[in-house]
């Protein structure tokens, strides 16, 4: 139960507070953009490999707050996105342990991640307000 608890402490309630209070404090006129770390291992439509059930249920909750928030603002007839951002397994103590028998090609520096989520805040637009965008610039269905 204690692992369950941190994943949803850590990667749903940690992002939907700060969610809470700066998403009514971005810019309403222009271009404001609120993006959380979610991962591919979300999507329920993806699942192939199974396992993983705190991590893979709290990243599906924080997309479910992302979409909620999203749907709220747009009622407001703002300038304001909401996303979830996926960066690619970035080598790191986390992605450590499941890596030995990982493409290679497919590890990603945290710089080359950092870097392809910033285009993506960048690019996105109002429509993709409440979408889980990959650092390939691609969807992740839910």
């Amino acid at each position: 139960i204690k692992n369950l608890q941190q994943n949803f402490l850590i990667n749903t309630i940690g992002p939907a507070l700060i969610a809470k209070y700066f998403a009514p404090k971005m810019k309403r006129d222009t271009k404001s953009v609120f993006a959380a770390i979610s991962a591919r291992v979300s999507s329920i439509s993806d699942n192939r490999l199974g396992g993983w059930y705190g991590y893979r249920a709290s990243k599906s909750a924080l997309n479910m707050i992302i979409k909620n928030l999203a749907i709220e603002f747009n009622r407001q007839n703002n300038q304001k996105i909401i996303i979830g951002l996926h960066p690619g397994t970035v080598i790191s103590k986390l992605s450590q342990p499941f890596t030995k028998n990982y493409d290679k090609n497919k590890l990603f520096t945290p710089e080359f991640s950092a870097k392809c989520l910033i285009e993506i805040l960048e690019m996105v637009k109002k429509e993709d307000s409440g979408k889980l965008i990959a650092w390939d610039k691609l969807e992740i269905k839910p």
